[in-house]
This record gives C-alpha cells, structure tokens and sequence, in this order.
C-alpha cells in the first residue's frame, strides 16, 4: 500500500502539531524551573539555580521523595511477583474461567481511579481497620501488577511451549526449567514491566489520595498541596521539573529492551 505525497505531508503536519502541543508546556516548565524571580512568568527574568537548591534542601520534598520511591519499589515488587505468576498460570494452562480470570486482573486499571480508590478506601477502613503505608501499597500495586502481567503474558504467548517441552524431554523438572529456560527469555520483559510499573506509581495521585495513611504524603500529593501556595510556587515548578526529567528514564529503559528484543538478543 503506497501514501501520497499530499497524505504524507498532511501526516508529518498533523504529527508536528501534536508533538509541539505536548512538549512546549514540558519545556516551559523546564526553562522557568530556573526562573531567578519568586513567581512565574514569562519570559524567566533571569537564570538561577537557587530554586533547586532550596528544593533539595526542603525536608518536605525529601520526605515525599523517599515515601515515592519506597511506595514504588514494595508494589513493583509485589507486581513482579503476583503479576508474573499469573501471566504464566493463565498463558500456559487452560482451564474453566480463564478469560474471566484475565480480564479480572487487568480491570482495575481499566476503571477510572477515583473508582478504584474509593472501593479501596471502603474495603481498607471497615475491614483492615484504617488507611496505613500498607493500605498504600497495596493500593499501587493493584494496578501495576496489570502492567507486569501485561508485559509477561505477552512474552508467554510469543515464546510458545516448545522450549519448555523440549527442556522436560531432557529431563528438568519444573523449576529447573522456568530458572534456566523460562526466566531467561522473559527477563527483558519483566524488566520492562517493572520500570514501567514503578513510574506509574511514582506519579500515581488519585488512587494514592484514597488509600493513604494519615501523614503519608508522595511527591505527586505534595505538588498538589503546594500548587496554589505562591511562596511554594519556584519549588514546584522544580519539582514538577525534576519529575519530567526523571520519567525519561523508565521510557528510555523500555524502549531500549523493546529494541534488543525485536534485534533478537539482550541488553547489555
């Protein structure tokens, strides 16, 4: 199927125009995170880095930085774990409800998160006793296991079942096999779903707001608090700053996976 000339160009226009609405705000707040004045405008009325010191230096953001990254690394992990197993449960077995099963784990990312958060919030304060950092991470990784089980299920059905039969033919058992046969082919894979499963709960809010504990406050919830304070307002926009440069990176490491698995071999 051949494009025209005009197509083309009308596409390439169109893709400009999408690309420019997305990364101009983005740099926007990029270029006046190094604002020297005390409110933004603009243009920046000068160059300074005094604003990123004194972020760093605010114990606040220390605090909802480190309660982030914490958050993000319990519910990656139990998504690893809980998301993995499924993919290989429901991509390798056939059994009576399976596609019902499916569609159970990967509804909770399909509805609207105040949805999820408030039928969290029900579940966690009648029957857990109240929101906790528990409560919180359980909540993430409610739907970061979609991710890794998405990612790995996917890998499942592409890999087959011949690898595995021929590995029982030769005489490993089943865990020899998924150490040394199965892990190994999904590894790109898992490690993909992970990095893309801890930015989505590094920038998770609406969920995070229903299912926090009392004093609990992530870096997403500490913007929003200190959005309209105009004494806070520098060291937002750095922060905001701080958050786009950082999500380049879970993207850069998929795409890199994604790129040596299409090559055929790892990534070194």
């Amino acid at each position: 199927m051949t494009t025209s000339r005009g197509t083309k160009i009308v596409l390439t226009i169109f893709a400009i125009i999408a690309f420019l609405f997305v990364y101009i705000p983005l740099a926007v707040v990029l270029i006046n995170s190094f604002n020297s004045g005390e409110t933004l405008g603009w243009p920046p009325e000068g160059f300074s880095i005094q604003w990123w010191e004194k972020a760093f230096e605010n114990e606040g953001v220390r605090e909802a930085l480190l309660t982030s990254i914490v958050l993000g690394l319990c519910a990656t992990a139990i998504a690893l774990v809980l998301g993995t197993l499924a993919a290989l449960a429901l991509g390798r077995y056939k059994f009576f409800g399976r596609d019902s099963v499916s569609l159970l784990i990967i509804l909770p990312i399909a509805l609207p998160g105040i949805v999820t958060g408030i039928a969290l919030n029900n579940v966690f304060t009648s029957f857990l006793g109240g929101l906790t950092f528990l409560t919180l991470v359980i909540g993430h990784a409610t739907f970061c296991i979609v991710v890794v089980y998405n990612n790995a299920l996917a890998r499942i059905r592409r890999l087959g079942g011949n690898v595995e039969e021929a590995s029982a033919d030769l005489g490993a058992h089943g865990w020899q096999t998924f150490r040394h046969v199965t892990f190994p082919l999904m590894r790109s894979a898992l490690v993909a779903g992970g990095v893309l499963a801890f930015g989505l709960s590094f920038d998770e809010i609406i969920v995070t707001t229903f299912t926090a504990g009392p004093g609990i406050t992530t870096l997403p919830i500490w913007i929003y608090q200190n959005l309209f304070r105009p004494n806070q307002a520098p060291i937002v926009n750095v922060v905001a700053a701080f958050l786009v440069i950082v999500s380049i990176l879970p993207i850069y490491i998929v795409q890199r996976f994604s790129n040596a698995d299409e090559r055929g071999g790892g990534l070194m």
